[in-house]
């Protein structure tokens, strides 16, 4: 059975996770991995973690994959059998030394994407040393992983959705040149998102960065989804498709997850049919447009910003939940209406996204409400101190 893997930042997007039908969920350990500009997991929030995902029948991968000095990789020495106590599923490294010391504390090792392993001769090499699944690096085609996969002795995992980077999987140099934050240690500054114009040694322009406001992004392709393809991902004897975004929120890891885990059981069920509705879903969350990478041609670029349809604004706090009548107490600092389409989120819900079908205000039924406290009826369960956003048309 392939499985969906899922990325996490904080407690509401493991929520997200797995309630939308993720199999595993990937996060980050301090200091060690390549997201060192947004919240990561401390060693007793790992512990925690791992217990909600173990508790939900899911798998729990720790993401160690920075580049790793003598001290760095002391430090993570000092870690691991931690992480061997909590009984994470595994580790995704991509240092040597770091798998050695992975697989020394009796873990489980994924060969992290970082790793850039591009042929078979690679993975029989990984296998000696014990690893247990690679990454396949993202400059491969599909036709390419499927001869791969057919030689493999390990699993094989690939990307399916999320940012693409210009350079060879994250190998890149040019934050730490422009910025002094290095990518290599999940401190990247993204300038490769910006308008870029090229010239020649003696300032001849070869390629202009763009008029009025169209720009040229020459180094910010736009995003994978392969959505249309799962039927051919599956049948390429792939294990794991991974979705990229531990910096995303809760929304958009709900959102990611619900569409291609409908995919695959409509694959998987023999039912297969592609819909339209996925990629609309799939514009409503952050997104630089879409594409399908390396897997059939080289990527094109994109721009460099989020392209969805649609944006979250911050409008109140949930109060208090009944279950008996299914309906949330909400504190709005702004406005809501019958009709709006909202999100709440928060540790333990995950992402919830409705449709306001009923608002009420002391007991008496209202079609809209703004800046006080009002009943709204939710399909699930939500918790005090959730946060509600309403999903609003960019403008």
């Amino acid at each position: 059975m392939v499985e969906l893997l899922a990325p996490a930042r904080d407690f509401p997007s493991i929520s997200a996770a797995l309630k939308n039908g993720a199999d595993a969920i990937y996060i980050g350990m301090e200091g060690c991995n390549l997201r060192a500009n947004i919240s990561n997991f401390s060693l007793e929030e790992i512990k925690e973690a791992t217990k909600i995902i173990h508790d939900n029948n899911a798998r729990v991968y720790v993401c160690t994959n920075t580049i790793l000095k003598d001290k760095d990789l002391e430090d993570l020495e000092s870690k691991l059998p931690s992480l061997h106590s909590f009984e994470v599923d595994a580790v995704i490294v991509s240092d040597l030394g770091a798998i050695d010391l992975a697989i020394d504390n009796g873990l489980n090792v994924h060969v992290s994407v970082q790793a850039n392993i591009s042929n078979t001769r690679s993975l029989n090499v990984l296998k000696k040393i014990g690893a247990k699944r690679v990454i396949l690096s993202r400059e491969l085609s599909l036709d390419e992983i499927k001869e791969i996969v057919k030689k493999s002795p390990l699993e094989v995992e690939v990307f399916v959705h999320g940012a693409l980077c210009m350079a060879i999987s994250g190998r890149c140099l040019l934050s730490y040149y422009l910025y002094g934050k290095s990518a290599n240690n999940g401190e990247c500054l993204q300038p490769c998102r910006k308008p870029w114009k090229l010239t020649s040694e003696d300032e001849t322009l070869i390629l202009e960065s763009g008029q009025g406001n169209i720009k040229t992004y020459i180094l910010s392709p736009r995003d994978l989804c392969m959505i249309k393809h799962i039927p051919s991902l599956i049948d390429a004897g792939i294990h794991a498709l991974k979705i990229e975004g531990r910096a995303r929120p809760a929304d958009y890891v709900a959102t990611v997850t619900r569409v291609y885990r409908e995919a695959i059981n409509s694959h998987l069920q023999g039912s297969w049919k592609f819909k339209k509705e996925w990629i609309d879903e799939l514009r409503k969350v952050f997104n630089r447009g879409f594409e399908e990478g390396f897997y059939f041609k080289k990527p094109k670029q994109g721009p460099p910003q989020n392209q969805a349809k649609y944006v979250k604004k911050d409008i109140g706090q949930v109060l208090n939940y009944y279950r008996k009548v299914g309906a949330a107490e909400i504190r709005l600092w702004d406005k809501i209406k019958i009709g709006d389409e909202i999100i709440i989120q928060g540790k333990t819900t995950g992402s919830l996204t409705d449709k306001v079908k009923s608002l009420q205000i002391n007991g008496r039924d209202v079609k809209k409400a703004e800046k006080c406290r009002v009943g709204v009826k939710v399909k699930s369960r939500v918790r005090p101190g959730d946060l509600v956003y309403k999903r609003v048309k960019r403008e």
